[in-house]
């Protein structure tokens, strides 16, 4: 599987976010992480669909928008008309993600389904094995959502080890309080795409940092 790195914006700097997300690109990110949150799914409110329009306008980067939010089938036309590339929800906040998953499959922005920690990562298989829904990732959450700056949790590793085992060619997500100590552990485990924000964005060498977590995930396979 292809090694993704993609720095989380929530750790950049809101006022100038456009030149972060073109630096991230520079330093040789793959995917650029928009936390997206309502302030009611998670204690947090952040960035919508306007900034997300705003944004590519200015870059070229894959807008990687993680919806943390209620109700989740309700903002999918806002996203895709903004050019997000991918709209990734959590199964937890609606009651019919396939349905959202279908929609999105009828549109350019791909679709991208989350878990909560304390979710088991069986409540997927459904939507796995329906080969007619089509999902850029799966994004298995490292931390509870709404905050970054959180410890890595990895006790969350058996749930990317079951994905990993049973849908090969999935692309895997890990996301929460991954850096250069514990990327290699994620990455062993079966995540390709690791996002990251503090690590990178506080890091002396954030390109070197980058780099490193590239490399741990070509080193597992």
């Amino acid at each position: 599987m292809k090694a993704i790195i993609a720095p989380s914006l929530l750790s950049g700097d809101f006022a100038i976010l456009a030149e972060e997300c073109n630096r991230m690109l520079d330093l040789g990110a793959d995917y650029l992480h928009m936390d997206v949150m309502d302030g009611h799914f998670v204690d947090n409110l952040t960035l919508g669909a306007p900034i997300i329009k705003s944004l590519r306008k200015h870059t070229k980067g894959f807008l990687d928008c993680h919806l943390m939010v209620s109700e989740p089938e309700k903002w999918v036309d806002d996203f895709v008309e903004a050019g997000a590339d991918s709209y990734c929800f959590h199964f937890e906040a609606t009651k019919d993600p396939e349905s959202i998953i279908r929609k999105l499959n009828k549109t350019k922005t791909g679709a991208a389904i989350s878990i909560k920690p304390k979710t088991n990562v069986e409540v997927l298989k459904p939507i796995l094995d329906n080969k007619e829904l089509k999902l850029n990732h799966i994004l298995i959450m490292t931390v509870e959502p709404g905050f970054g700056g959180q410890k890595f949790m990895q006790d969350m590793m058996p749930k990317v080890k079951y994905l990993r085992e049973n849908y090969p060619e999935l692309n895997i997500q890990v996301d929460g309080g991954l850096d250069e100590g514990n990327v290699k552990v994620a990455a062993e485990s079966g995540a390709n795409i690791i996002v990251a924000g503090s690590s990178i964005f506080k890091s002396d060498d954030p390109k070197r940092t980058i780099s490193l977590m590239r490399q741990a995930v070509n080193n597992s396979q």
